[in-house]
C-alpha cells in the first residue's frame, strides 16, 4: 500500500483576493531585502542571481558590477524578470530597466539603499552600476488555486 503524497494531505488555504495579494506584495516589496534577478544575454544565455534591492513605491533599485553577466544583460536588454519570496508565496515582476551610473544617483537615494540592504556599492571595489527597475507586470500566487487572477499589474498599472 502506498501513502498519499504530501500534496494530497496538506490543506490548501482559500485563495486570496486580488486586493489582499496586492497588499501582501506591497508588504514584501517594503520589507524584503533580496530579490532573484533573471536576465539573458543577447544570444539567449540565461543568468540568475540574488541581489539586494530597495523599493521606493514606484521602482526597485539594485546594484551589481557593470561588467558582470547581470550588469551587461540588464544594460543591453533593458528588461528583467524578478522573483520575490518562496515558491509557495511567489511574486514575479517583469520590469523595464534604467541603468544609472554609480555617481549619477542622488546620494539620499543611494543612502536609503545602503541602509536597507546593508551593502553600499559606492564603497565597494570594482565598477558598480545602479539599475532602476520599473514594474510592467506583477503576478502573485501561493497555490494552484491562486493561479487564476494572479496578475496584479499589467502595463505598469495596478489592476482594480
Amino acid at each position: 500500500m502506498t501513502s498519499p503524497s504530501a500534496q494530497e494531505t496538506r490543506p490548501v488555504p482559500e485563495p486570496r483576493s486580488r486586493a489582499r495579494r496586492r497588499r501582501d506584495t506591497e508588504h514584501r516589496l517594503a520589507h524584503d531585502v533580496d530579490v532573484w534577478v533573471a536576465t539573458a544575454s543577447p544570444d539567449g544565455v540565461p543568468y540568475l542571481v540574488p541581489l539586494s534591492f530597495d523599493w521606493d513605491g514606484e521602482a526597485l533599485l539594485v546594484a551589481t558590477p557593470a561588467g558582470s553577466p547581470t550588469g551587461r544583460n540588464l544594460a543591453a536588454a533593458r528588461t528583467v524578470r524578478l522573483g520575490l519570496g518562496p515558491t509557495r508565496d511567489v511574486t514575479m515582476i517583469d520590469g523595464d530597466v534604467e541603468p544609472i551610473d554609480l555617481d549619477a544617483l542622488p546620494s539620499d537615494r543611494a543612502d536609503l539603499f545602503a541602509e536597507r540592504s546593508g551593502f553600499d556599492p559606492r564603497t565597494s571595489p570594482g565598477a558598480y552600476r545602479w539599475f532602476r527597475v520599473t514594474p510592467r507586470r506583477v503576478q502573485a500566487w501561493r497555490e494552484v488555486n491562486e493561479l487564476p487572477g494572479r496578475d496584479l499589474m499589467r502595463d505598469g498599472r495596478w489592476l482594480p
